[in-house]
């Protein structure tokens, strides 16, 4: 294997070894004393959890000791991605009655859409969110009648939090399930376009609607590749979802399939989910992040899904995997294609299989197929109406959007840690063109992305410039995403300025055209140096050699800006929400309210 990827995993378990001991015993604590769990429980505790079910199944559950399964589910029929699972509890329940088991739904938990939140005030309960479907899980599971579980989930912050869960209850076997991508609508590259043609006023708002809803515009995932499909994949390196299903369409019968033989599955492979999970899992990970050119989201999300197995990971981890793990795929915001391009270009099959011949993975991990990653190296296919397996998909078949074997985009993975005397920040940087990896400008100091917006539409920001965007941090207002900056910025990039972009807050899954500094800690509420920058300091974003710095020689003397951030306090259920930022750890400890123990 590969002398770093060996020497990050080493650092990784010898950083975690005090809290691994924590968790591990934890779970053995936890482990099932009786055949079922309900066995353990009053007669009168178990009569209320089978009063719902019907006669047949409740009188099973009364005089059997088969298992009984937890479905966590994150369906509303609001949020594309998780409108399908609306059918999948009953396939689920049908599907483990002929498989010697039955299933309740035991939570659901809230599943926000960050394309209806963006730049708008319910974004800054997003990140927030997470956290808050680990609880909502944690409660359904706390019943303690489920002998395993099953998750459903997609989007952006429901995958880390189902994961949070699913480890707190680690001694439960369990499989995660996607619904599936939407069919491919207009293309990236056009609604791009079309936004930033409304951002300069050449089209109307109905124009743009029209444009929007042919992108997004039906049940299912969005296809572009930002968190909600880097989820499906870190699910796949970590052999948590079924091999090569991530990206199948919803509503089509090979999805139906993949829901009934991830419940086989289930049955087959019966390990608890802490017996799967260790740290080559999370190293396989962040390979796939690099490899794939994934969202910058997942470095806060992986570093606490990790804390949440007793596991240690830092920036530093996903830089030093990134020098030496190649760019091996071009999807939307890198790239044209699609995750539909990219499941038809043979998907994570071959992009597994790559990263195994360069000994970039762990191949001798635990999975929900079993032993090995090889188990991934897989297709799935209807074959008159069955569901098979074919193990012949090595080469990408359109390699515009997975490359050729050792012919790789780039020789690194698509993010870079940058580091100065502002502070650290990490950068998505497959994306960005050879010219926007070095720029030297004077600041433009912003306290929210909408004063921005503004002064591009008065003309003030026909420069170069770095725009310094803070108090957006976990801490000040949730860290919500800046999505609303990518299009003007991309407009001035367009006609020829050099520009970049410094925050505390976080950017969309969807972004990386335009140089973006982010998640830098300290964040502004703290004192940062971030809280000290003036409108017109000179500041050098130097990509190729990950440094940001601040040329002003007395900023030691400056007193940093506060500012009222007592309007983000309330409103749209804010004022709910005061726990989560008094008590969340800052972007680079995973920005979670779950204070877990470090050596």
């Amino acid at each position: 294997m590969n002398k770093v990827i060996l020497e990050v995993t080493k650092n990784i378990i010898n950083r975690s070894q005090k809290s691994r001991i924590v968790y591990k015993e934890k779970i053995k604590n936890a482990k099932i004393k009786c055949k079922t769990n309900r066995d353990c429980l009053g007669c009168s505790n178990v009569a209320h959890a089978l009063a719902s079910m019907d006669k047949n199944k409740r009188k099973t559950l009364e005089t059997t000791d088969i298992p009984n399964i937890a479905i966590i589910t994150a369906y509303n029929d609001m949020l594309s991605a998780h409108e399908p699972f609306k059918y999948f509890p009953d396939i689920i329940k049908k599907t483990l009655l002929k498989h010697g088991a039955s299933a309740q739904v035991a939570s659901g938990v809230p599943a926000m859409c960050d394309g209806v939140t963006q730049s708008q005030s319910g974004m800054e309960l997003s990140l927030y969110s997470r956290d808050s479907i680990a609880q909502s899980a944690a409660i359904g599971l706390s019943h303690n009648v489920y002998d395993a579980a099953i998750y459903l989930g997609v989007c952006d912050k429901i995958v880390p939090g189902l994961f949070t869960a699913a480890m707190s209850f680690g001694h439960l076997p369990a499989i995660f399930m996607s619904a599936g991508p939407m069919t491919t609508g207009i293309d990236n590259a056009s609604k791009a376009k079309f936004r930033q043609e409304y951002a300069q006023g050449k089209i109307d708002k109905k124009e743009l609607l029209k444009v929007e809803s042919e992108s997004y515009h039906s049940s299912g995932t969005c296809t572009f590749y930002g968190t909600a499909n880097s989820n499906q994949m870190v699910l796949e390196m970590m052999g948590l979802q079924l091999p090569n299903s991530s990206f199948v369409n919803a509503y089509t019968p090979l999805r139906e399939e993949l829901t009934k033989f991830a419940c086989k599955q289930l049955m087959k492979n019966y390990k608890p989910i802490a017996q799967i999970v260790d740290e080559r899992s999370f190293v396989n990970a962040i390979v796939g992040l690099m490899a794939t050119g994934g969202s910058t989201n997942q470095t806060l999300h992986l570093i606490s899904m990790a804390r949440s197995a007793g596991i240690i990971i830092n920036w530093d981890d996903f830089d030093a995997i990134s020098s030496v793990t190649p760019l091996i795929c071009k999807l939307y915001p890198n790239g044209k294609a699609d995750v539909n391009g990219f499941r038809e270009a043979g998907g994570l099959s071959v992009v597994i299989h790559q990263l195994l011949e360069l000994g970039l993975v762990h191949e001798d991990v635990e999975t929900i197929m079993g032993k090995g990653l090889k188990n991934y190296v897989v297709e799935p296919f209807l074959e008159n109406g069955v569901l098979r397996y074919r193990d012949d998909v090595l080469s990408s078949r359109d390699e515009e959007i997975i490359s050729k074997e050792n012919q790789p985009f780039n020789d690194e993975g698509g993010l870079r840690v940058l580091e100065g005397n502002i502070g650290r920040s990490v950068m998505k940087t497959s994306a960005l063109k050879e010219g926007h990896l070095d720029i030297l400008a004077p600041a433009v100091v912003f306290e929210s992305q909408e004063a921005l917006q503004e002064a591009f539409k008065r003309g003030e920001l026909e420069k170069d410039f770095i725009a310094v965007v803070r108090h957006q941090g976990p801490k000040a207002n949730g860290m919500p995403e800046l999505h609303g900056l990518m299009t003007p910025m991309g407009v001035l990039q367009d006609r020829g300025y050099k520009v970049g972009i410094i925050t505390d807050g976080r950017m969309s899954g969807a972004s990386g055209k335009v140089p973006s500094a982010i998640h830098l800690t300290p964040e502004a509420i703290d004192g940062g140096v971030l809280a000290k920058i003036k409108t017109g300091d000179i500041i050098h974003l130097d990509i190729i050699n990950k440094k940001i710095t601040l040329h002003v020689e007395d900023i030691e003397k400056r007193k940093p800006i506060k500012i009222d951030l007592s309007q983000n306090y309330i409103g749209v259920g804010r004022e709910l929400f005061g726990v989560f930022r008094h008590n969340i750890s800052d972007a680079e400890h995973g920005a979670s309210i779950f204070n877990y123990e470090e050596n």
